[in-house]
């Protein structure tokens, strides 16, 4: 029957059902009238509050401001990963020299270029400060007497911060940042942290402190920061597209109280 025909197709939306009608009745005898049809729309309807509402909040919040410091001899893998990944997630992401020019050589000789000193940062506020490590790169942190008070005041204001390698041992522990906090270090470097807060772990989040241990773990360290700063879905899908080894990048069971 026509109106059956036409009434079992009109669950389908990418079908005229005025033309499929008409076509059938050339085919059909003539002993039923056909009932007449309508034509659906196979476009869905959207919401337009909902999604003007979700647009707006996404784009006024302001983007996250992340800190990465390099000096002479920063260990290049982690500071161009913590770079590329945390920008990768819409951070706002400003590599400072502490050195005096804003190209440095960094530990196996690549040569790396700042966004702009360090000094030009000093009266900004940050979201987030993460310090890559590498020899002598973590002593020419430590020496730097701007960087040291942009990562107090970090930490003093309960603002996330972070170090891989040997920066928590080299840099953070002289600074007395890493007090009555569980941190983990470069392997080379666990004797210099004070023993009952020492852990062996890749990463380790600490009352805003995240530490991890080499260039071999930079990616987990970015993607645990990515995670703090945007949340896990996030992280995840970063990892995701990085075709991580982590199936799953939900880093913060290992906060410590």
């Amino acid at each position: 029957m026509l109106a059956s025909m036409a009434a079992s197709a009109a669950t389908v939306p990418s079908f005229s059902l005025k033309s499929m009608a008409s076509g059938q009745r050339r085919t059909a005898t003539s002993k039923h009238s056909a009932k007449p049809t309508k034509t659906l729309s196979a476009t869905t309807a959207t919401n337009p509050v909902s999604s003007t509402t979700s647009t707006s909040t996404a784009t006024s919040l302001p983007p996250k401001k992340v800190l990465v410091p390099i000096g002479l001899g920063t260990e290049e893998m982690e500071a161009v990963i913590i770079v590329d990944v945390l920008r990768r997630a819409g951070a706002d992401v400003t590599m400072a020299s502490v050195e005096p020019q804003l190209q440095i050589e960094a530990s196996c000789g690549t040569k790396l270029v700042a966004d702009t000193s360090i000094s030009a940062c000093s009266d900004q506020i940050f979201d987030l400060v993460a310090l890559p490590g590498g020899m002598p790169g973590s002593v020419r942190l430590r020496d730097c007497a701007a960087l040291q008070k942009i990562t107090s005041k970090q930490a003093e204001e309960r603002r996330l911060y972070g170090a891989i390698c040997a920066a928590p041992a080299v840099t953070l522990l002289p600074w007395g940042l890493l007090r009555r906090r569980q941190t983990t270090c470069h392997p080379a470097f666990m004797h210099k942290l004070p023993t009952f807060w020492a852990v062996k772990s890749n990463i380790q989040v600490s009352e805003g402190l995240t530490t991890s241990r080499g260039p071999g773990t930079s990616y987990v360290f970015a993607l645990c920061l990515v995670e703090q700063l945007f949340g896990e879905s996030v992280a995840k899908g970063i990892g995701e597209s990085l075709v991580s080894a982590e199936p799953c990048l939900s880093f913060l069971f290992i906060i410590q109280a």
